[in-house]
């Protein structure tokens, strides 16, 4: 299957050849995507399972075969909080209330919330983007996984 419009010749990836055509926000957003990577107190890990828990909330297969499901200890309880937060959030964000944020408030700090609500948005943007633009998984040159050896998800 093929993307709906055809790839720019800037970027890297086939989700970079997207947003290349117009480089300057290709520029900004790889910029962005570095930032909430490496400027973070948040845990790498954490995020991973938080991208991956997105991926399939977001229904992006160029990014469910990326990493798997979400992979992580359940007794992880900074890990299990912010995946469900990040599941209600892909499935029905505007249902998001006061008790959300308490229960986030339980096992972060407001700058870790802060962070990990942007790192959210982010990811749901780049997600939904993908999955708009039919970015399949024959396309993820960095695929760990298949959607056929995920079986039903």
């Amino acid at each position: 299957m093929s993307t709906r419009i055809g790839l720019s010749k800037t970027g890297n990836t086939p989700f970079e050849k997207l947003i290349g055509h117009n480089p300057s926000v290709l520029e900004k957003w790889n910029e962005l995507e570095l930032a909430l990577f490496n400027h973070t107190s948040l845990d790498a890990n954490l995020m991973e399972q938080v991208r991956r828990t997105l991926a399939f909330g977001n229904g992006c297969e160029y990014c469910m075969v990326k990493g798997g499901k979400p992979y992580f200890d359940i007794k992880d309880q900074k890990i299990q909080t912010a995946t469900a937060f990040a599941e209600l959030f892909a499935v029905d964000h505007s249902s998001i209330q006061e008790a959300h944020f308490r229960f986030l408030k339980e096992q972060f700090t407001e700058t870790e919330i802060a962070e990990l609500i942007t790192f959210i948005t982010f990811i749901t943007a780049s997600q939904r983007f993908g999955k708009v633009m039919n970015l399949t998984e024959d396309l993820q040159e960095n695929k760990v996984t298949s959607l056929a050896e995920m079986g039903d998800f």
